[in-house]
């Protein structure tokens, strides 16, 4: 399970790509107070755990070789493909890459980051003026760079599920709307009527479509609220 040729033991891809997307995803929601930081590093260690398994140590595969090995007797679970278990589930054939869910999965992944990028533009602003966000991404939902996180953790268990990762994502959206409610909290005590306003008209996390509707201005990763 160790054996370079099977493309694991890869431990400097490990840190490469999870450096790539922690980094990459650290320049979108610019961590500044504790509820900052505890979302992104929930969401960090989301990464490395989902790394770690894909290049590194198949877990996943160690724990569920015997099943694997019953159910699926031509299946090389000493090789990297092994670890696309959507595919070996779905009984696909053909290179994992190109399988729907895969392909999937990149979508979703892409929406994310995008989503990410979206509110942080409008989290930007807000906080060097001081003032609550509803523009743009904000004036859909309250916390779209929770959500953002979220949706490239989805997009990642579409692409490469593993046992750690599918705990983790179901603790981490709690983790995540708790944050998000302590977060309101100290909007609520810092805005007052204002953000009151704002999240009577506007959902948390699902995004209402249609003719927006007027509402006062938010900033931080979850709600857009300066800090």
């Amino acid at each position: 399970m160790t054996s370079d040729d099977s493309g694991y033991n890869l431990w400097f891809l490990v840190i490469l790509n999870s450096a790539i997307f922690i980094i990459f995803a650290f320049s979108f929601v610019k961590p500044k107070t504790k509820l900052d930081w505890r979302a992104f590093g929930g969401f960090a260690a989301f990464i490395v755990a989902l790394f770690t398994e894909m290049y590194g140590f198949p877990l996943t595969i160690y724990f569920l070789s015997g099943w694997l090995g019953s159910q699926f007797p031509t299946l090389g679970l000493l090789t990297h493909n092994s670890g696309h278990l959507w595919q070996d589930l779905m009984g696909w054939q053909w290179d994992p890459h190109l399988n729907p869910l895969h392909l999937l999965s990149n979508v979703v992944i892409a929406a994310g980051f995008i989503l990410l990028y979206r509110a942080w533009q409008v989290l930007y602003a807000a906080q060097r003026e001081h003032r609550l966000a509803v523009t743009g991404i904000y004036a859909r939902l309250r916390h779209p760079q929770y959500l953002g996180f979220l949706t490239i953790m989805v997009g990642f268990l579409l692409q490469w599920p593993t046992l750690l990762t599918l705990i983790m994502f179901p603790i981490l959206a709690v983790v995540f709307h708790r944050l998000a409610r302590r977060e309101e909290k100290d909007m609520t005590a810092e805005f007052g009527d204002a953000y009151l306003a704002y999240a009577h008209n506007v959902p948390g996390f699902i995004p209402r479509f249609g003719k927006d509707k007027s509402a006062p201005h938010v900033s931080g990763p979850g709600s857009g609220q300066p800090q």
